[in-house]
């Protein structure tokens, strides 16, 4: 029976009705609901599993499968994980230095000698099998069309190893200033917010569902976006708020820990937060449907390369820095630049490039070693 109270406040009467939270889902005319912020969701299908899981003491992640076997894990993904957990201090060289049978044991990803879907996960070079959406998506989108669009694939340890590096390699560009004889390259994405938002969307993310991670790009704007559901009773107002760590997927999270992807206090958000303030741009915002959960986050202004801005860091380039210079620092950045990358860099024609390096050649300030394929660059001694 809910307590139903008469109070007064002011001039005005109004009736308190309190309801206590009950451990168990309650069926309402053959339906289960529960309440996120102000409103009521139906839980169905997968969420409904879920949560009677949960209410038993298990999760997804946590229960075994039998068409998988530790010698079917892939070499490379324990090789990602030994080399990050002793990286970040993490995990001893004495407890990685066991067999990938033993390091599962420690990690808690077996049960009667049987592997986790946890384990398939992280360490199984196709996870699909498992979870048919579990891979993520990136897309590059002008307006409502698509540019391009990339899928990643692999265990979710090879996916947290090579994700980031393809998002700001391929699908966005640095605003090139420089400081003296140094290249200073911005983005106008936080590197480390978009880093922790990723993660946490591959430890989170509802995999029962079969729908990958998704990442929309756009020139001003970046969605990432994973099936989930907050925990129970909790709205966004509690994550921007200080909370305990509640991973949807624990036994996920504990090898990302261990890594030294995450950290397991509950400030994965609060993280975000501050690297787009560190970085000077808006604080991204937190959208919960009611199986979803969206990271938008907003450009730093300042960062986005449009063709006008092209234009304008090209004429500020070649008045401030001689192309000669701007080219042998791309060089010290990096000797095994392309020309098409020192073009893109500088915005400029590739036979402009080629040609000042001609003439840099011509003055045996530097030389080409090697083919066009595997060679590099080096700058001579005078």
């Amino acid at each position: 029976m809910a307590d139903v109270n008469l109070l007064t406040e002011g001039e005005h009467e109004y009736l308190e009705i309190v309801v206590n939270p009950w451990s168990f889902p309650v069926n309402y005319d053959g339906a289960y609901y529960y309440r996120s912020g102000s409103t009521k969701q139906l839980l169905q299908g997968n969420a409904l599993t879920g949560f009677l899981m949960e209410k038993t003491g298990r999760k997804w992640d946590a229960v075994t499968i039998t068409n998988i076997g530790v010698e079917d894990l892939d070499r490379e993904s324990f090789d990602i994980f030994r080399r990050e957990a002793l990286r970040s201090g993490r995990m001893t060289k004495e407890d990685v230095d066991i067999s990938n049978a033993e390091l599962l044991e420690k990690l808690d990803l077996m049960a009667d000698g049987k592997l986790k879907r946890a384990a398939a996960l992280c360490f199984y070079r196709q996870p699909e099998k498992v979870s048919s959406g579990c891979y993520v998506k990136i897309g590059k989108f002008e307006g409502s069309e698509i540019v391009y669009q990339d899928e990643v694939h692999g265990s979710l340890l090879i996916m947290a190893d090579r994700i980031i590096d393809l998002m700001y390699l391929k699908y966005l560009k640095a605003a090139i200033s420089y400081h003296k004889e140094t290249r200073v390259e911005t983005y106008p994405f936080a590197r480390e917010a978009v880093r922790e938002a990723v993660f946490n969307a591959l430890i989170h993310c509802n995999w029962a569902d079969n729908v990958p991670v998704q990442i929309r790009i756009e020139e001003d704007v970046m969605y990432v976006s994973n099936c989930s559901m907050l925990p129970f009773g909790w709205t966004v107002e509690t994550l921007l708020d200080s909370h305990t760590s509640k991973p949807y997927n624990p036994d996920i999270a504990r090898v990302f820990y261990r890594a030294g992807y995450i950290e397991n206090w509950g400030r994965g958000i609060q993280k975000i937060r501050d690297a787009c303030k560190a970085h000077g741009a808006e604080e991204p915002e937190f959208i919960v449907h009611g199986g979803d959960i969206m990271v938008k986050f907003k450009a730093l202004q300042s960062a986005i390369v449009t063709d006008s801005k092209v234009s304008n860091v090209t004429k500020d380039v070649t008045k401030e820095v001689p192309m000669e210079e701007a080219i042998l620092c791309l060089i010290r950045d990096n000797k095994d630049i392309t020309t098409t990358e020192m073009a893109e860099y500088l915005a400029v024609n590739r036979r402009t490039i080629q040609r000042v390096l001609d003439d840099l050649k011509n003055k045996d300030i530097v030389k080409r070693k090697g083919g066009k394929r595997y060679g590099h660059w080096e700058i001579l001694d005078q």
